[in-house]
């Protein structure tokens, strides 16, 4: 192993200047909301800029002169600070995850950032800006410590780009443009343009109010889908390009994509605790699914969300694939669960006319009640279009559930909206939490929880049979609740 101080690279300094974009970006549409003669306020703004510029220019340099990093026989050493000067340390041995990422000015620049960690909280340090292969010649040392030898077969999967076809199957096809377009609208107020008086903008809802409703709501909605699916797909483009799935030896599982941003997360094989299978409605309706790992060492529970997922939207039969290579089976063990009890329908059910039609309904009649006689209808017509749906909403959660021992592993399904399968290792886990209420208790249900070291943490078999919990937590995780099966 290299002992000696090592700096990083000196184009560190560019980046520094990459986040005077936005406020410049700001500053143009300033100038060009307002014909080319910013306010004072616009002057103001600039000024600020130079200023700020000048102070984190001088940050930057004193970062990059002040920052130091070295690999000894032991560990991975980073040492920062001018007047009150730190020195951080993770032990070779306990490093479990090292990642390299690097964003699309990064990339220009032929720079990455390495982050590496242990899994634990504060146990992680990043090297930001890098030149590229020395980040790479760095990652290699780093997880040499781990003893990696080539593996028979060590790609598992390759990026198809017919996988876009499931990028539009996600509920952000709707939600991201509304997103994307009150991002816009806080950022255009913030500079001082009312929005509202941008010209094309007034013309736009003029026409849209003089227009007849029964044609432009339907071309509006079918404006946001077309919005929807370019942005889903664009964004999908750009997280999953070049992506490979990979054993980086026999002991690391790396996951490398990005189109901008390029990324490669590396995951320890032996802190992998299974595997969740995720078809959320519309996917699962395309016939796709994603795949994420379930593993302890990535981070907390955000970031273990993001660094977690192995497999994008892909087809449902490579997805299995890929779960069945990871949990080093033949197939993935999760037909023929056991069913859970009617009880468990009628409570999906009653939930649903509750809490999505019983509310708005009531609504509508008390406005029809007090204002006019046409809110009444209304409610009524809400009540025979929404209670089907809600039934049929109900029993597919219904079939979602479901529950089994496999071998060594504990498999749990469950969710319609989000439908996951979890297929966990059996000596993963760590306690088991049972959850009732009067209603369940009265039901003769139970929510059973595995607490696992891993991934989501919990992991919920709802509505179960109340008289089958205790001997199904026993058979799964045996020891944990023998001694109160007396």
């Amino acid at each position: 192993m290299t002992a000696g101080w090592r700096t990083l690279d000196a184009r560190t300094l560019v980046l520094h200047c990459t986040w005077m974009g936005a406020p410049l970006g700001s500053l143009a549409l300033t100038v060009l909301a307002t014909g080319g003669r910013p306010g004072l306020r616009a002057w103001i703004t600039l000024g600020a800029i130079c200023a700020v510029f000048a102070v984190i220019t001088a940050a930057g340099l004193v970062t990059w002169r002040r920052t130091r990093f070295r690999v000894t026989a032991d560990s991975f050493e980073l040492r920062t600070g001018l007047f009150t000067q730190s020195l951080r340390a993770i032990p070779l041995s306990r490093i479990r995850t090292v990642d390299v990422t690097a964003n699309l000015v990064q990339r220009a620049l032929g720079l990455a950032v390495l982050r590496a960690g242990t899994g634990g909280q504060g146990g992680r340090l990043a090297l930001e800006a890098l030149a590229r292969p020395e980040a790479e010649r760095l990652r290699a040392e780093l997880l040499a410590r781990a003893g990696a030898r080539d593996a028979d077969d060590p790609v598992l999967a390759v990026g198809d780009p017919r996988w876009l076809r499931y990028a539009p199957l996600t509920f952000w096809v709707f939600g991201g443009v509304f997103v994307a377009g009150g991002a816009v609208w806080r950022v255009l107020d913030g500079i001082g343009v009312e929005p509202w008086r941008i010209g094309f903008v007034r013309h736009a809802f003029q026409e849209f109010g003089n227009s007849a409703l029964w044609i432009t709501v339907p071309l509006a909605l079918l404006a946001v889908t077309a919005l929807g699916v370019v942005g889903a797909v664009v964004l999908y483009a750009e997280n999953w390009w070049k992506y490979r799935l990979e054993w980086d030896g026999s002991s690391t599982l790396r996951v490398r994509r990005g189109l901008f941003t390029t990324r490669s997360v590396s995951i320890e094989r032996a802190r992998l605790r299974g595997v969740t299978l995720c078809e959320p409605l519309m996917l699962r309706h395309g016939g796709g699914a994603s795949v994420r790992a379930v593993a302890g060492g990535l981070g907390n529970r955000e970031e273990n969300r993001k660094r977690s997922v192995v497999m994008p939207p892909a087809p449902r039969a490579e997805a299995l694939r890929v779960c069945a290579d990871l949990l080093g089976e033949g197939e993935v063990p999760t037909g023929a669960l056991t069913p859970h009890p009617r009880a468990a329908l009628r409570r999906r059910i009653v939930r649903g006319l509750l809490w999505y039609v019983l509310p708005p309904a009531a609504a509508l009649a008390v406005l029809g009640w007090l204002l006019t006689p046409v809110l009444l209808y209304c409610a009524a017509g809400y009540v025979l279009l929404a209670a089907p749906v809600a039934y049929a909403l109900a029993r597919s959660a219904y079939r979602g559930l479901g529950h089994a021992v496999r071998g060594r592993h504990l498999v749990v399904r469950s969710g319609t909206f989000g439908r996951q399968t979890a297929v966990l290792d059996r000596r993963a886990v760590l306690a088991w939490t049972f959850t009732d209420n009067p209603f369940s208790r009265r039901a003769g249900v139970v929510t059973l929880t595995a607490a696992v070291a891993a991934g989501e943490e919990s992991y919920r078999v709802r509505d179960m049979a109340a008289a089958d919990a205790a001997d199904f937590a026993e058979s799964a995780a045996p020891g944990i609740v023998a001694e109160f099966l007396a």
